[in-house]
């Protein structure tokens, strides 16, 4: 990761840590599912209102994490909204594929949008977990699992 990236990739982190994006529970989710990360103690529980059109019209999250955590829980709110389930299951899909180092063509990342900004997380296997714990939980909201896991 060049320079730039990481300080683009810091910047991005802290906003949206201590300015998350639709962080607060929603009354009454369609979907809802608890992410629990044991050996840090990242705990987050995601909502989703999926409309009569079938869109994800309403997403959120509560909980506490470390910044990694809390910034990947707001960026995924942002990607989600307005896109069918099934579009969600596959932006999840692809999401694990770039934590985890799987993708790695420029054009393969880009189809993420603003979420490439993890692609070099990696690199540091300890926090793999902390960037898929949310995505983990909405997966387990749209699957009907209440509580999922990282271990």
């Amino acid at each position: 990761m060049s320079q730039v990236d990481q300080q683009l990739y810091q910047a991005v982190i802290l906003e949206h840590n201590k300015k998350p994006r639709n962080f607060r529970k929603i009354s009454a989710p369609t979907h809802a599912a608890e992410g629990y990360n044991p050996l840090c103690g990242d705990h987050y529980w995601v909502y989703v209102v999926v409309d009569g059109d079938g869109l994800i019209s309403d997403v959120s999250f509560e909980g506490h994490g470390c910044a990694i955590s809390k910034a990947s829980a707001s960026m995924m709110t942002e990607a989600l909204r307005g896109k069918t389930p099934e579009a969600a299951r596959l932006i999840y899909e692809d999401f694990h594929k770039l934590v985890v180092g799987d993708i790695k063509t420029p054009e393969a990342e880009a189809k993420l949008g603003k979420l490439k900004i993890f692609s070099g997380i990696w690199r540091y296997p300890s926090r793999v977990k902390c960037a898929a714990l949310s995505w983990h939980a909405i997966k387990g909201a749209l699957d009907h699992t209440q509580t999922v896991s990282t271990e």
